[in-house]
């Protein structure tokens, strides 16, 4: 059989044609070195941050230290956070000593822990403030702002005034003390206590709950306050400081209508 003719001889050279193929080039030996180097230190280096926050004696929790407290000492803080001295600092949980901290204290609102590099926990306390007394037998018990009965104490608080529960238990009164519940009228007396307005409530000695329509407040000097619901408190609160200012030597204030406010008695 006949070979390949001069004119296939030279399709074929055309088809094998073109630009050489691109050999695959490694990097140079000293690429491939730096390469080397900078993965060892990256190791090395991840390697002595772990044992300087974990394993060195450097980072260690060795203080405590607490500010923000009124009643509470900073002794009673840092006994009841229970912040585990002589561990890493990194490990320590903050949130957990939170918990802690308002578990074992109902006194504390808001308490804040924090790290302090490089070796100490700062926990920063804020207490919760009494706006009502409820009497317990001999003792009282506090009562904030948010309705929270946070701690039994032997002796009245100068300046908060006691709650009294005078709820009938019949009429429109035992219907309130029915549709409402003790809770919601103590929380209502809260509401109400705690927008007296603060020339007034120095001054203030009981809050006397009725009903919800009806709660009434005892100032110094055998003066009262008619102040009806703990509703449009705001209102009643701006209406009072006028009739005490208008009538200074009034005995009783009703603002249970803060439209139309009235004063007897001097």
């Amino acid at each position: 059989m006949a070979g390949p003719t001069t004119a296939e001889r030279g399709a074929r050279q055309q088809e094998s044609s073109g630009p050489p193929r691109a050999r695959r080039r490694w990097p140079p030996r000293p690429r491939i070195r730096t390469i080397v180097i900078l993965a060892a230190l990256v190791v090395v280096t991840g390697g002595a941050a772990g044992w300087l926050l974990y394993g060195s004696d450097w980072l260690r929790v060795e203080t405590v230290s607490v500010s923000g407290t009124r009643v509470l000492t900073p002794a009673q803080v840092r006994e009841a956070a229970d912040v585990p001295v002589g561990e890493p600092l990194i490990s320590v949980d903050t949130e957990t000593i939170e918990s802690r901290l308002k578990k074992k204290l109902p006194r504390i609102d808001v308490i804040e822990a924090d790290r302090s590099w490089p070796d100490g926990i700062s926990l920063e306390v804020t207490e919760r403030t009494p706006v009502l007394l409820v009497q317990n037998g001999e003792k009282y018990v506090e009562v904030d702002d948010d309705g929270v009965r946070f701690a039994t104490i032997s002796r009245a608080v100068k300046g908060v005034p006691l709650l009294e529960l005078a709820v009938s238990r019949s009429g429109s009164s035992a219907a309130s003390l029915r549709r409402f519940g003790e809770d919601r009228l103590v929380r209502e007396a809260v509401r109400m206590a705690g927008r007296v307005p603060d020339a007034v409530a120095r001054g203030a000695r009981r809050v006397t709950v009725r009903s919800y329509d009806d709660i009434a407040l005892e100032l110094s000097g055998g003066r009262t306050v008619a102040w009806g619901s703990a509703e449009k408190s705001a209102d009643k609160a701006r209406a009072l400081t006028a009739l005490m200012k208008a009538a200074p030597d009034a005995r009783h204030f009703d603002v249970s209508v803060p439209t139309a406010p009235a004063v007897s008695g001097s």
